[in-house]
């Protein structure tokens, strides 16, 4: 059971957490029928990430094989067999399936995103993987899809400011995980992807700062439209780009000084800093949505 929870990677799922933005932001967090459809909607998609887990450790056994790290995955290091790899991987579709089919009158809206995600998956596990710059374009639209997920389950339709957001915040986040691998290579001589030779520091660091400006530059942008301003009734909303960019600067420290970008999940797992810098920034959202 220890190897299929490696395999499944739960722990992974804390990226789902998107699919709640539509109805966090749309004011529908106190709709217990739209908060139902994004807990559906969360396990339907985690359990779809799931299954791409497993075929993507399937599909890069000799690679992982040969890393220092991900050697010890359940496959890579044999405990769990490429076959029963494959049935667990195709287990967890089924389950995602079954939690779309409980969506209800929505559910085909649901389906079709989470079909869309899984065949890109497919596709970037198979191909686009290989090819750099798409590789964290493809990884960063993956973060897309899980809110245009809430928004399919909910019927809450995503602003293009949130959309916008999401996309330039993972793609500086999938940057920045490449700039590990660019560390790696520079220290081992040895490239962890098959792309990384695409990739130097410089560049990597010019498009960390360049995705990061863009990034405050729309969630400022964000703030202070009308759009915002109106439908919350609170002229300051602009006063949360603090807290947005006391995050951006802390994670760019973790990944410019200390080196720590190469999963940014356990990052967050790890960081109190971070941690409590996101805690704040959604308290104050969760104030001046639902209390002021």
């Amino acid at each position: 059971m220890r190897n299929i929870i490696k395999l499944t990677r739960p722990y992974q799922w804390i990226k789902n957490m998107f699919i709640f933005m539509p109805v966090f932001f749309g004011g529908a967090l106190t709709d217990m029928k739209a908060l139902l459809a994004s807990v559906i909607a969360f396990f339907a998609y985690s359990f779809a990430a799931s299954s791409i887990y497993c075929y993507n450790d399937i599909i890069d056994v000799e690679d992982d094989r040969r890393h220092s790290e991900k050697c010890k995955r359940p496959i890579a290091s044999g405990a769990i067999s490429i076959p029963l790899g494959y049935g667990i991987m195709v287990f967890m579709m089924c389950l995602s399936a079954l939690m779309v089919a409980l969506l209800g009158e929505r559910w085909w809206h649901l389906g079709l995103v989470i079909l869309c995600y899984y065949i890109m998956d497919i596709a970037y596990c198979r191909i686009l993987k290989r090819f750099a710059i798409v590789d964290v374009f493809i990884l960063a639209f993956g973060f897309v899809l899980r809110i245009l997920a809430g928004s399919a389950a909910t019927g809450v339709i995503a602003s293009n400011w949130l959309v916008m957001m999401t996309f330039l915040l993972t793609l500086l986040l999938s940057f920045a995980k490449r700039r590990d691998d660019v560390a790696k290579m520079m220290t081992t001589g040895e490239a962890p992807r098959h792309n990384t030779h695409r990739y130097n520091m410089t560049f990597i660091n010019q498009a960390i700062t360049v995705t990061a400006s863009v990034t405050l530059v729309c969630y400022i942008m964000y703030t202070i439209s009308p759009e915002v301003t109106g439908r919350t009734n609170f002229q300051y909303v602009y006063l949360t780009t603090i807290l947005v960019l006391l995050g951006l600067m802390r994670y760019m420290q973790l990944t410019s000084v200390d080196g720590k970008s190469g999963d940014p999940t356990k990052l967050l797992y790890r960081d109190r800093f971070l941690q409590l810098v996101i805690l704040l920034w959604l308290l104050a959202y969760l104030i001046i949505i639902y209390v002021l």
